[in-house]
């Protein structure tokens, strides 16, 4: 009974877990360019739940454990907006921009320019560039961006927006803000990816599906509550009965 309580409080546990998850998903449902995450649990056979009591040995239990929040990398919907700063990615890369913490990578395409001219996200990390970041004066004008990065004005090419990949996506971290790290080194991103300039990504976000999600979640929780609590009714009638013997 005790081990039946054990895996009742792993399962709310996993739970616990995914509502989290969920929860985070719909509220980035209108972050520009933000890529949802998935829970992720697998079995966890526990090889030693076994009572030398019994007349045979009891089969093994399986616990839940986390596996991990995999990223949903697909594309969200791309919106024109004619804004000339706004860019939108298209395939497998990332922006990196320059933070306090250091270097971030993002999928937020929505530039603009701060009070000293450089090119930030709307956050206000500097949008870095393959020489570093981008400095646009402010005499010039006609700032356009072309689909492979190339940032130019009036006076001619400015530079040209760092696009990376990484050999193992699933690895990023997420650092808020819409913002990812990673250990592993970024790469240069291949010829599959450019931008849509005049657009932005949307969430990738479904919140039909992640409503049924939520609405399975709290089913789920529900259940396993009721199930925790008639076992703990049952143990605590047992030990009475068996003080009542003694």
């Amino acid at each position: 009974m005790q081990n039946a309580l054990f895996v009742g409080v792993s399962a709310q546990t996993a739970l616990a877990r995914e509502l989290d998850v969920i929860a985070n998903n719909m509220a980035n449902v209108s972050t520009t360019g933000f890529k949802a995450r998935s829970a992720r649990f697998q079995e966890y056979l526990m090889p030693v739940a076994s009572a030398d009591s019994f007349q045979r040995s009891d089969r093994r239990l399986s616990y839940v454990i986390d596996q991990g929040t995999p990223l949903d990398l697909t594309q969200g919907p791309v919106e024109p907006d004619s804004n000339p700063m706004h860019v939108a990615l298209r395939g497998d890369a990332f922006l990196a921009v320059q933070t306090p913490q250091g270097l971030r990578y993002t999928r937020n395409g929505a530039f603009e320019l701060d009070a000293t001219g450089n090119l930030v996200t709307s956050d206000g990390y500097a949008v870095q560039g393959d020489g570093g970041p981008i400095t646009i004066g402010q005499q010039e004008t006609g700032l356009a961006i072309a689909p492979d990065g190339t940032i130019s004005t009036n006076l001619g090419i400015r530079g040209r927006l760092r696009l990376v990949t990484f050999a193992n996506a699933q690895a990023l971290k997420s650092e808020g803000a819409n913002l990812f790290s990673s250990e592993a080194p970024a790469r240069p991103a291949g010829p599959g990816a450019h931008l849509e300039p005049g657009a932005l990504e949307r969430s990738n976000v479904k919140p039909v599906v992640e409503m049924t999600r939520l609405m399975d979640v709290n089913r789920t929780y529900s259940m396993v509550s009721s199930v925790i609590s008639r076992l703990d009714d049952l143990r605590g009638t047992a030990i009475r009965r068996l003080a009542d013997v003694a």
